[in-house]
């Protein structure tokens, strides 16, 4: 150990300052002016202007570069850098001294693509939009009134501590059901997966808060995964689902049956405040009350005036009396007017009928006159009576052709005056014509 020292005292001995600065002379010289492609992440704006962020390799490579990119430069941007975009920097390497840490130095800043994360994150919602997952239709409304909530997230996360403390103060009543899981990391996807299908399966409480603070898009990458939306949407309890900062936008918090801003607003959104509605309770039962007086009111005045028609009862009667008195006479007068209005046209009817009535006499008599003289003339006697006779052979049957005739044939005749036998003694067809 002591040689190591005693070779080492012969050569340059650094001091920390020292070969910082060197190391930063030695990246600034060997890379003076460089354009490097990557994935913004981590993307935050200081009050001061200046710009921090790390760049990372769109496909996923392990590798990381810290960026600044001062308020000058970043004034120049024509476009608002967020987490997930594939950007081009221009800029220098160096080394931020106080830290000893590896920097980039940004001079300009051009976009180059959406982004990795970003894509696949397009890609993932245009599918799950193709599928009916983020349908309005299939969102359901989450309990006005709950007494019991289950909040889905890690135990040891702020977003479970704002949650709780916002239902403290705003619902305290409100029982809280917290079923852990992992928000970030590789794992997370099927630990919330099990954690929705826990609370899905018990159906112990009235909504379910799904949390998270906020972070880079690479941190909220969870909350993107399908298996995690596909739970979401799958849950039999309604879902509130409040993950990272108001600008961040999630694949769950477009299937989740509502969506917050935060796991505060989901919070709120959950559960109404127990002093808003007491004092709506209140509101209510002040317009109960005066409703219920003015009722009260009006039946008293309506109790009064009857207990003065009451007070008078005789005077009712002798107003009904008289007004029964009225209507019996108008309906003797009434009758007797029906009865010579009816009398005044009962003696035209009876003249119309008596005039109907021998009109349909005559008319009926005339008409049984020519029906007889049509019988008569149809009477095979007045035939036989203009010479005419009628023949039948020996069995009654009435002869009508000379085709049933035959020499020597026996045949009765019946004339106008009497009947005769003969007897047939030649037949002669008459000729066709």
């Amino acid at each position: 150990m002591a040689e190591l020292f005693s070779s080492a005292s012969e050569r340059l001995v650094w001091s920390v300052a020292g070969l910082v600065q060197a190391v930063s002379d030695a990246l600034a010289a060997r890379f003076p002016v460089c354009v490097v492609r990557g994935e913004l992440s981590a993307f935050t704006r200081a009050a001061s202007g200046h710009c921090y962020f790390s760049l990372k390799d769109a496909d996923g490579a392990a590798a990381l570069l810290r960026c600044a990119m001062f308020r000058r430069a970043a004034s120049l941007l024509d476009f608002a850098p967020a987490d997930g975009q594939l950007v081009e920097l221009r800029g220098r390497l160096g080394v931020y001294e106080p830290r000893g840490e590896l920097q980039f130095v940004v001079e300009g800043m051009q976009r180059a693509g959406a982004g990795a994360l970003f894509e696949q994150f397009l890609r993932l919602k245009a599918k799950l939009e193709a599928q009916g997952l983020f349908d309005a239709a299939r969102k359901r409304a989450i309990a006005a009134h709950p007494r019991h909530l289950g909040v889905v997230t890690s135990l040891g996360a702020a977003a479970l501590h704002d949650v709780l403390t916002t239902l403290a103060r705003r619902s305290p009543h409100v029982e809280v059901i917290v079923y852990p899981s992992l928000v970030q990391g590789a794992e997370a996807p099927a630990s919330l997966v099990r954690a929705l299908e826990t609370a899905s399966a018990r159906r112990e409480v009235d909504t379910l808060l799904l949390c998270r603070g906020g972070g880079s898009l690479e941190d909220l990458w969870a909350f993107n995964d399908e298996r995690v939306v596909r739970a979401v949407a799958a849950c039999a309890l309604p879902v509130v689902c409040g993950v990272g900062h108001e600008t961040d936008v999630t694949l769950a918090d477009l299937a989740a049956d509502l969506r917050a801003p935060t796991p505060t607003a989901a919070a709120e959104l959950a559960a109404p405040s127990t002093a808003a509605c007491a004092e709506a309770l209140a509101v209510l039962q002040r317009r109960a009350a005066q409703r219920m007086h003015a009722l009260l009111d009006t039946q008293a005045q309506r109790l009064d005036g009857l207990s003065l028609r009451l007070a008078r009862p005789l005077e009712g009667v002798r107003a009904r009396a008289q007004q029964l008195a009225l209507l019996a006479q108008r309906l003797r007068g009434a009758g007797r007017r029906v009865a010579d209005r009816q009398a005044m046209q009962l003696d035209p009817l009876a003249r119309r009928l008596l005039r109907a009535v021998a009109v349909d006499h005559e008319a009926r008599a005339r008409r049984l006159d020519a029906f007889g003289q049509r019988l008569d003339a149809l009477d095979p006697q007045h035939v036989l009576a203009r010479g005419y006779a009628w023949l039948t052979d020996a069995d009654g049957r009435v002869l009508q052709s000379v085709q049933q005739l035959s020499a020597g044939q026996a045949l009765q005749a019946t004339l106008a005056d009497g009947r005769a036998g003969l007897s047939v003694v030649h037949v002669e067809p008459a000729p066709r014509r």
